[in-house]
């Protein structure tokens, strides 16, 4: 009976963990659909796109490039396209969330500024992002970050 009960335990505690990132995720999707973007369910993920969530992309750095990002359980996409090309890639991310909880962000950043002073890529070069495109492209199992 343990048993049984041990895997729904370790989500609920994966999403607890996450849950400060899934509520701001929230929190700008609730203020895109009043811009007139829009949601949806994808598993145990909740995607919005269009919105309060495409002008936070645009206005983030390299938001020129920028398709989606991953908050907790949320993802935030320029448009419904935008987030299916990128779905595999940041449901790595989502996975790091629950791993990593409200330490994600500060390990993110911290990555990414050692990255910048060694004159490296912050982005491209992010263990994070790393893990998440050797995850998305090639489906095996990446050493986890």
């Amino acid at each position: 009976m343990l048993g049984r009960s041990l895997p729904v335990a370790a989500r609920l505690a994966a999403w607890v963990w996450a849950s400060p990132y899934t509520a701001l995720g929230l929190l700008i999707g609730a203020i895109g659909l009043l811009g007139g973007g829009r949601a949806r369910r994808r598993g145990p993920v909740v995607e919005f796109y269009g919105g309060a969530a495409a002008l936070v992309l645009r206005c983030l750095p390299g938001g020129g490039s920028l398709v989606a990002m991953t908050l907790g359980h949320t993802i935030l996409g320029r448009t419904a396209a935008a987030l299916d090309l990128a779905r595999a890639h940041e449901l790595v991310h989502v996975r790091q969330f629950e791993r990593w909880g409200p330490l994600m962000g500060p390990a993110y950043l911290l990555c990414s500024l050692v990255l910048w002073l060694a004159r490296r890529d912050p982005y491209r070069d992010n263990p994070f992002e790393r893990q998440a495109r050797a995850m998305s492209t090639d489906h095996n199992d990446a050493a986890d970050v």
